[in-house]
């Protein structure tokens, strides 16, 4: 396998996809308690794996890591969230890598806005499809728009912010 080549995936792209894989399910495991609900850091992982990841990698880290944590933990919203989270990541990661090139912070912030609103709106219609109830998903919109924001902000500065964007590319370029 070659390193940045699309011919095929590098052991280091394996290795963070699996790592952030991991880290998404272990954060979907647990909500940190806020009035009326729980918030959960999941989408923190996800955004930045998908700011950093190729589409399909962000998928598996997003939508399959999240249906594995829904899955040992919580599995009625288990479906939900891997489209919609798989939607979310595979979203922004085409954002950050196919839009505004010369610009790819800004081209992030672009994508993690609109897969917030993606993991707002899947998970609302999943609720209220799930539950059969719109007025429960109704209830807890309010901690998914939360939720959406704290993910795409922190996801966001921990990738370009504190230097992960920048370290990431240093590796996969063979300059580690």
């Amino acid at each position: 396998m070659n390193k940045g080549s699309s011919k095929g995936i590098s052991a280091i792209s394996l290795t963070t996809a699996a790592l952030l894989m991991a880290v998404n399910v272990a954060l979907s495991s647990f909500g940190m308690p806020v009035p009326g609900g729980h918030l959960y850091m999941n989408d923190v992982v996800i955004c930045l794996a998908a700011i950093l990841l190729n589409p399909v990698e962000a998928f598996a880290v997003g939508g399959i890591g999240a249906f594995i944590g829904d899955l040992l933990f919580y599995p009625a919203p288990m479906f939900v969230s891997l489209v919609t989270h798989g939607l979310q990541a595979v979203v922004i990661s085409l954002i950050s890598h196919k839009c505004l090139k010369s610009r790819p912070v800004t081209a992030s912030i672009i994508g993690v806005s609109i897969g917030a609103v993606i993991m707002v709106v899947g998970y609302t219609f999943g609720r209220a499809f799930i539950y059969s109830t719109p007025e429960y998903a109704v209830l807890k919109l309010p901690f998914q728009i939360l939720q959406a924001a704290v993910g795409a902000v922190l996801g966001t500065f921990l990738c370009w912010k504190c230097g992960i964007h920048k370290i990431y590319t240093r590796i996969t370029a063979g300059r580690g």
